[in-house]
């Protein structure tokens, strides 16, 4: 069975079509990148699998339960988590109470919550500015301390939404590094939408690509980079002749 299954999704803004009849799964302990063009429907399909967005029509099936009309704290709690494109993490809080609250999506006791915190803390090797607070800190270390806090909710499925964004080459080299580690190390399922084609390539089982809410492809990295519709709707031919070593 599936982690996740999702069965004809489709999502409308009035008469714009953002998803339209999207279907895939995620299996248990999968790397899942996805791209495609600005306006895609990348960021919406996630907000519609985790519960901020209502979906038009459809299923979401996480861990064989229909999940489709429940809330984002719901599925949350459920063992869902995802991080977002805007900086999300709280500068009004340190960087451990960030990584709390996740924490407390499985806990109400405070010490078991820090407790759980400082670890996923020293899993992201942050444990020496835990009481930094986090507007302080480069964008590159808040990125990492919201997967820390998206960690704490105890995720089976983590959606990663641009954590590279913005990010100079040896930051995004590092964010790699965490991202496998979640994913080979922790045994968490990940879903990465990213336009940082070197990371989506690298670290990703299979590539699933959107254009204007449909998807036109969906497999290996190295067999969706060189797919002619791929490569017209997104990557461009300069991209497949610059990277030949990678693909």
């Amino acid at each position: 069975m599936a982690l996740l299954e999702v069965l004809n999704l489709t999502k409308t803004f009035g008469g714009l079509s953002a998803n339209q009849d999207i279907s895939f799964s995620v299996q248990e302990g999968e790397l899942v990148g996805i791209i495609g063009p600005n306006g895609a429907g990348k960021t919406t399909l996630f907000n519609c699998i985790s519960g901020f967005y209502p979906v038009s029509s459809g299923k979401v099936i996480f861990n064989g339960k229909n999940i489709t009309a429940l809330k984002a704290h719901e599925t949350a709690r459920r063992g869902l988590a995802r991080t977002f494109q805007i900086y999300a993490a709280s500068g009004d809080l340190t960087v451990i109470e960030n990584v709390m609250v996740g924490c407390f999506m499985r806990t109400r006791s405070r010490s078991k919550a820090q407790a759980a915190a400082e670890e996923i803390l020293n899993e992201f090797n942050l444990t020496g500015i835990g009481d930094v607070f986090v507007g302080e800190l480069p964008v590159a270390v808040q990125k990492r301390v919201t997967m820390a806090t998206a960690l704490g909710s105890g995720p089976r499925l983590l959606l990663l939404d641009e954590v590279a964004a913005g990010l100079t080459p040896n930051e995004i080299e590092e964010i790699m590094a965490n991202i496998r580690h979640i994913h080979s190390h922790l045994g968490i399922a990940v879903m990465l939408i990213e336009h940082v084609m070197e990371l989506v390539m690298k670290v990703s089982d299979r590539v699933m690509v959107l254009d204007y809410g449909r998807k036109i492809a969906d497999g290996p990295p190295r067999t969706v980079a060189k797919d002619p519709e791929v490569i017209k709707a997104y990557l461009g031919e300069r991209f497949v002749r610059e990277h030949q070593e990678m693909l």
